[in-house]
């Protein structure tokens, strides 16, 4: 039994065996006939004698030829007929594409894309089409392209993401007409702008989160979300923002100053974002020792250490550092020595906080500038951006001095966006520099209304063009119009003449007073004024100008003062005269970011010809400082001004002299000075000299930034005094009297401009002069 069945097993084994061997001879089989088969189809070919194109209007016959790449008689395969369908279609020039051969025709049918008769774009509110359509690439008459359309789309909601608007979308969409043309039309949906809700800071020791706020470009949503702008989250004006405050700290000093990380999130609303700036501010460097060194035999490093501005125990600045540079090497080129350069090298004294900075003087690699290469500027003129380079063709190349044109070039403020690369030129020894601008409007025009509580509401209407004709001149137009008072002015400004770095000038203005601000009779005065303008170093500049005046006083009422009406008797009188101004500037542009001064100089000589002849001095000091880690600002300005005649041969007038008008606080429009006591209506009478001190601070209060309200307070001290004609009675005080007066200060910065909200007290002053104690004006920048 057992052999048995271990024959019937081994029996069975063999049947299946012979099975799957038959399988396995069937599935090879059918293997091998479709490998043939694939085969036959791939090696399969067509050969036509003739190709006939049909459906296209306006596409040339052999233009879709040419995509095919075939010709009539050409032995052709099913994979070439495939490429050929792939091109035609991919050319974008057709909705569809049908390749067909028909015995010994192929026959290729195309749809072709529609024209587009007109465009629109609806929904759009805030963005104009004015605004828009400029930047799609879609036009009438033209073949419509479903790619085009869909990146005009994108276009779109790029500038209204750019407007803070990010959740806006856009949909292309077509309408069909006949003779297959289509309306294209973009569909907006604006969404809602979202605000800066919340700007941030973290790791900030030193410095505020208001402090550092008032630093960025962005700006929190506040009063005027509606009017102001700049509370929209735009990311590009948040990595703006970056480089800005980074530049703020490491002008105080602090080297090691590092963005950990700026991070951007949404509100629960999804309406508006909050910003958070992770800073790490590290500490605070000053200046060790600084000195210069070179091995080159040619330098003397004595002239070179005198010229260092620089000292032990200032705060560092990279600002300072590029300003020994570049003065360093101006130096090297007056003493005809090409190819230095100026090399800063940094010890750190981590244990004093001092940076040792030595100023080493090298020689660079002969390097040439082959050409300046401009681009994108469709208005502005060549030479106004070439003018901005101190180097020219054939010079040697400098890449601090490129660097230093290029942010000339941005503070034009005729760019949207200046960029300046050098590149590679014919040679090894020769450098060609590439400038790309994108232009942006540089004109203005206003109107507005005024209020002053001198001279009541009033209307203005401006014009000003920065760049002329492309031209880079400043030109200007304005007219105000109030109560009884009337000014008119127009400018002219060439910022380099003869292609020099001076400035020429030309000013016209013309105002008229009807018995207006607190007086009782009428004056007009013109003045023509021309000149040039020149810089002396880096922060001195000097003006020389000739001029001519004009001047007239009437309608003086017969009850006013003696005075007064002897002056209106001379009737129109008019000048022409020379004169010069020196102003020195650190405030803003010097050393110190935090502090600086102003001084100006100026004096006017009258009489070359003319009716009257005088000298009129004036001076004005600004000292400005920021305590408290920027904080509080601390400020102290002194005026002073004096008119003397030439020739004693005729008094001075009113329309002449001085008065503390919008000089000194606390007092009416000709609320001080000398005046006749003796007339009915005591008219002011002005003064030969004036002089004042004005202190005063400004401070947070406590509010949230983005109010944009702070406060201050003041203390003027003062007085104006002197008269030619003190009319014999005795009854005109023309001596020197002082007044002072004390008061705070509302400050709040409105989109119509620096609005200031002054409550003063006079401490002291004379029984005669007429006090103001409420006072709105516009905030005083130097």
């Amino acid at each position: 039994m057992k052999r048995a069945h271990l024959a019937t097993r081994r029996n069975g084994q063999i049947a299946n065996g012979g099975i799957l061997r038959a399988f396995a001879a069937i599935l090879l089989a059918f293997t091998v006939i479709f490998a043939v088969s694939v085969d036959e189809a791939s090696a399969q070919s067509y050969r036509f004698g003739r190709i006939d194109v049909e459906g296209n209007t306006r596409i040339e016959t052999g233009t879709i030829l040419s995509y095919a790449g075939i010709n009539p008689g050409d032995s052709v395969s099913a994979g070439q007929l495939n490429t050929a369908y792939q091109n035609i279609l991919g050319s974008g020039l057709f909705e569809s594409v049908a390749v067909e051969p028909r015995g010994g025709t192929l026959v290729i049918s195309v749809q072709e894309y529609p024209t587009i008769n007109r465009i629109s774009i609806e929904g759009n509110q805030r963005l104009k089409d004015e605004i828009l359509v400029p930047l799609i690439q879609s036009q009438p008459r033209r073949v419509y392209s479903p790619n085009v359309a869909a990146a005009d789309a994108q276009v779109i909601v790029d500038a209204y993401q750019e407007a803070g608007r990010l959740a806006a979308t856009v949909n292309p969409v077509i309408i069909k007409r006949s003779n297959n043309r289509v309306d294209l039309v973009f569909e907006v949906n604006e969404g809602r702008v979202i605000e800066v809700e919340r700007i941030s800071f973290v790791g900030n020791r030193d410095f505020s989160d208001r402090r550092l706020r008032r630093v960025l470009d962005s700006k929190q949503a506040g009063l005027f979300r509606t009017l102001v702008q700049r509370d929209t989250f735009i990311g590009d004006r948040i990595q703006f923002d970056r480089q800005v405050l980074t530049d703020f700290y490491r002008s105080r000093g602090y080297v090691d100053f590092q963005i950990m990380s700026v991070a951007s999130e949404f509100s629960r609303e999804r309406n508006a974002f909050f910003v958070t700036f992770t800073v790490q501010e590290g500490q605070k460097f000053s200046y060790g020792n600084i000195s210069a060194s070179s091995d080159l035999p040619e330098i003397d490093v004595a002239a070179y250490q005198s010229a260092i501005r620089l000292r032990p125990g200032q705060t560092y600045s990279p600002v300072d550092i590029d300003n020994t540079i570049a003065r360093l090497e101006r130096l090297a080129v007056q003493q005809d020595l090409d190819f230095i350069r100026v090399d800063p090298r940094v010890t750190r004294d981590d244990r004093n906080l001092l940076l040792n900075i030595d100023f080493a003087l090298v020689r660079g690699p002969r390097i040439f500038v082959e050409r300046i290469d401009i681009e994108g500027n469709a208005t502005t003129l060549d030479r106004v951006i070439r003018r901005q380079f101190t180097a020219v063709e054939g010079d040697p190349f400098n890449p601090r001095e490129i660097r230093e044109a290029a942010s000339r070039i941005e503070a034009l403020g005729y760019f949207s966006s200046a960029n300046v690369t050098p590149r590679a030129g014919s040679s090894p020894d020769q450098v060609i520099v590439d400038v790309d601008v994108e232009e942006q409007p540089t004109g203005s025009l206003g109107f507005g209304a005024t209020y002053s509580t001198s001279s009541g509401f009033g209307l203005t209407f401006n014009f000003s063009e920065r760049n002329f004709l492309g031209r880079g001149q400043t030109l200007g137009f304005d007219v105000a119009a109030g109560a009884g008072t009337g000014t008119y002015g127009f400018s002219f400004r060439e910022p380099a003449f003869l292609g020099r770095n001076v400035a020429y000038f030309f000013n016209i203005s013309y105002s008229t007073t009807d018995s207006a601000n607190d007086t009782s009779y009428s004056t007009t005065v013109g003045n023509i004024t021309t000149g040039f303008e020149f810089p002396l170093n880096e922060f001195a500049r000097m003006g020389v100008n000739t001029f001519g005046r004009y001047t007239d006083l009437y309608s003086v009422p017969a009850d006013s003062s003696d005075i007064l009406q002897r002056e209106a008797t001379r009737g129109a009188e008019w000048t022409m005269g020379l004169g010069y101004d020196l102003t020195y500037r650190t405030l803003r542009t010097g050393l110190d970011p935090d502090s600086g001064v102003l001084l100006r100089w100026s004096q006017d000589f009258a009489g070359i010809a003319g009716d009257v002849s005088y000298v009129k001095s004036e001076l004005l000091a600004v000292a400005e400082t920021k305590v408290l880690n920027g904080e509080v600002t601390l400020r102290a300005i002194v005026e002073g001004g004096a008119l003397n005649s030439l020739d004693g041969s005729s008094d001075s007038r009113i329309v002449d002299r001085f008065s503390l008008n919008g000089k000194m606080r606390g007092f009416e429009y000709y609320g001080l000075g000398p005046r006749d006591n003796a007339a009915g209506n005591e008219d002011a009478l002005g003064g030969n000299y004036f002089a004042v001190a004005k202190f005063e601070a400004e401070f947070p209060l406590g509010l949230p930034e983005e109010y944009g309200i702070h406060g201050g307070v003041f203390v003027d001290v003062g007085s104006v005094w002197g008269l030619d004609d003190v009319n014999g009675t005795g009854l005109v005080d023309d001596a020197f009297s002082l007044r002072s007066v004390a008061g705070v200060s509302l400050f709040w910065d409105t989109p119509l401009g620096p609005l200031r909200f002054n409550y003063s007290k006079a401490i002291k002053k004379e029984d005669y002069d007429l006090e103001r104690e409420f006072e709105l004006t516009i905030s005083t920048r130097f």
